[in-house]
């Protein structure tokens, strides 16, 4: 799959009334345009694709640049795509907003329909999703959108957001189905940022020991591994062969001794009665949050040396301007004209009368 790295800064203020329902009607088209011409699978390919959605939520009239262009598209999208129409049903969204996936999911599965198996499947996608990038991939950036995008395939594409209020910067990140053969071995289909920063990425390929080994570690009792993590050197003897230990000790120099909190130690408990055969299904245990996982992915490395490891989407905001001013206002007729130019477009294409999807296919052509 296509990547890149796109700067996203955190911008205040909120979307203008007047632009947003504009936004609705025109990403809502543009994505019916698209499931008309190409098919509701290519829909979820560019979506994935942080050029092509970065290109659109330029194109729809939004910040150029800004992080708010994520959540603002997505609403829109959600409002303005009808599974019925496209195929395609936008689901989940900012905050308290996406804690309602799972129900939207079975909704979506109804609609198309979709066996109630299906529908679980997709949930575990939602679910597992989420968690690599709030858990695995522990680069500073919290979660805090979630959007769920579905065909009536069963297919689907995740587009989420991380923000770090240090840096005041957001990350994006991108899933595509046909792209996952892992949730937690090299699972992204791209990833936005503004920096390359040092990260623990337990779903890299070069974490793949790390992984082993905290699948490993969890299948020890509890109390071992709260041993081991507070310092206890009788655990590491457990482990290592006396051939294979070393004999000098370099302690650190800080003096206070790191505490376990209770969550942990009952995450470790439900880890350990389920014995997880693989890192994913380590994964898929309830509580296994960050802290989780970057424990393990330490005592890991101590114990068995496992080291865890569309090109120009500014032009698309000269199509119809940038709510800030930026490259100038947005031309609310033009805007209006060209929502009810697609509009008209694809409901001709629908009764066989192709000649203006062809008229735009020509111009983009040309442009």
């Amino acid at each position: 799959m296509r990547t890149g790295v796109a700067n996203l800064p955190l911008h205040p203020g909120k979307c203008p009334r007047w632009l947003f329902p504009r936004m609705r009607d025109l990403s809502g088209a543009i994505i019916e345009a698209i499931a008309l011409e190409f098919g509701s699978g290519e829909v979820l390919r560019r979506l994935s694709d942080p050029f092509f959605f970065q290109s659109l939520g330029c194109v729809v009239g939004f910040d150029w640049h800004s992080s708010g262009l994520t959540t603002t598209l997505c609403g829109a999208m959600k409002e303005g795509v009808h599974a019925e129409a496209t195929g395609i049903a936008v689901l989940g969204g900012k905050g308290k907003a996406s804690k309602k996936t799972p129900e939207e999911i079975e909704k979506a599965a109804e609609t198309f329909p979709l066996s109630s198996k299906k529908a679980e499947e997709l949930k575990r996608a939602s679910r597992m999703a989420a968690k690599v990038d709030s858990a695995c991939v522990q680069d500073g950036y919290h979660l805090y959108h979630h959007t769920f995008v579905v065909s009536e395939l069963g297919e689907w594409c995740v587009i989420q957001q991380g923000m770090n209020s240090e840096s005041r910067y957001a990350r994006r990140y991108h899933w595509l189905s046909e792209a996952v053969l892992s949730f937690v071995n090299e699972p992204h289909a791209a990833v936005c940022c503004d920096a390359h920063a040092a990260a623990l990425n337990m779903v890299a390929v070069e974490s793949n020991a790390a992984r082993t080994a905290s699948v490993e570690l969890v299948k020890e009792k509890p109390e071992r591994i709260v041993r081991a993590l507070l310092g206890s050197q009788s655990f590491l003897a457990d482990f290592l062969s006396p051939a294979t230990a070393m004999a000098a000790l370099q302690m650190q120099r800080r003096h206070d001794i790191p505490q376990m909190d209770k969550r942990t130690l009952e995450t470790l408990c439900r880890a350990y009665e389920v014995q997880p055969t693989d890192y994913e299904e380590l994964l898929s245990v309830p509580g296994v949050g960050p802290k989780t996982v970057r424990s393990l992915a330490l005592i890991g490395q101590i114990v068995y040396g496992a080291e865890p490891s569309w090109r120009d989407p500014t032009k698309f905001a000269f199509a119809h301007g940038g709510k800030d001013g930026v490259p100038y206002p947005v031309d609310r007729s033009r805007y209006d004209r060209s929502i009810e130019m697609l509009r008209s477009a694809v409901q001709d294409a629908k009764l066989g009368e192709r000649e203006k999807m062809m008229a735009m296919k020509r111009l983009a052509a040309f442009f």
